[in-house]
């Protein structure tokens, strides 16, 4: 739904509000920018030098999240969004847990399926979600993945197409972070929630299918990529053990960036760690 998002939305060219005109989004300049019929609207201003993640690995991606494999994910996103979660980073005023003041625009960069930002969302019933990624097999699931979020073309690399200081809350689940423009569109009382994997996430398939491992210097380049506009909360470790039949197994092999090589294929019914860190961040 672009309309309820639509007062947070800047034209990526000059940076103007935007009105919508049917299927079109124009600015006070008159650039314009089209809306899919399934509902996202492309925001990109130009030509990508990527374009995200495939419609198998989509189609993987919903399957797995469906099944609630990743619920302990998306349930710790949904309470730390709510009202007086402070995880032990400076309260700020929206989040004060006295004041109880909800979120009311809530934007998920690297948003996928729209699977974390839907669950936020069913936390928050009178907060708006924008949906941003560059894969648009991925927002066209965005897009009729909630009543209350929109979904928008675009790549987090670049300036993102929001206004500044508008949002209370990003998410920011295992996608790129652009540190600066997250912090130009999170009001000054913000939220930042960042999940990144463990070392050892998903290790018994990374081990038997020769996927990509986790980055060792993962923490650092986090750090790197945000400590110039953040300050971080304590992270919050998210651990389970996951029973995977064969098919499940293919499934989540699928939707990594390790689908392309990976020997799916053979993959049997196991047991396997998932171990993640959610990690608050508020601006400096």
């Amino acid at each position: 739904m672009i309309d309820g998002a639509l007062p947070y939305l800047r034209c990526p060219v000059c940076r103007q509000p935007l009105e919508r005109a049917g299927r079109t989004l124009r600015c006070p300049l008159r650039h314009s920018f089209d809306m899919a019929k399934q509902g996202y609207a492309d925001l990109t201003a130009g030509r990508m030098p990527h374009v995200g993640d495939t419609a198998a690995m989509i189609a993987d991606r919903d399957a797995f999240l469906t099944a609630g494999h990743y619920d302990f994910i998306a349930d710790a996103l949904a309470a730390a969004a709510t009202p007086g979660f402070v995880g032990d980073a400076p309260a700020g005023p929206g989040f004060d847990a006295d004041a109880g003041t909800e979120p009311g625009f809530v934007v998920d960069a690297g948003t996928g399926t729209g699977h974390y930002l839907s669950r936020v969302l069913d936390a928050l019933p009178d907060a708006t979600g924008l949906g941003l990624d560059v894969s648009k097999p991925a927002l066209r699931r965005t897009a009729r993945a909630h009543p209350r979020v929109a979904a928008v073309l675009t790549d987090l690399w670049r300036p993102l197409p929001i206004a500044d200081s508008v949002a209370d809350v990003v998410l920011n689940v295992f996608s790129p972070r652009n540190g600066p423009e997250f912090h130009r569109v999170l009001r000054p009382d913000g939220l930042l929630l960042v999940v990144t994997p463990e070392p050892d996430h998903l290790r018994e398939l990374i081990a038997a299918h020769q996927m990509i491992q986790v980055d060792p210097d993962k923490a650092a380049r986090v750090q790197e990529s945000l400590g110039d506009h953040f300050k971080s909360g304590t992270p919050i470790p998210l651990r389970r053990e996951m029973t995977l039949t064969a098919a499940e197994t293919r499934t989540l092999i699928g939707m990594t960036p390790s689908a392309h090589h990976a020997s799916a294929i053979e993959a049997a019914s196991a047991t396997v760690t998932a171990s993640v860190l959610m990690t608050p961040y508020r601006p400096l």
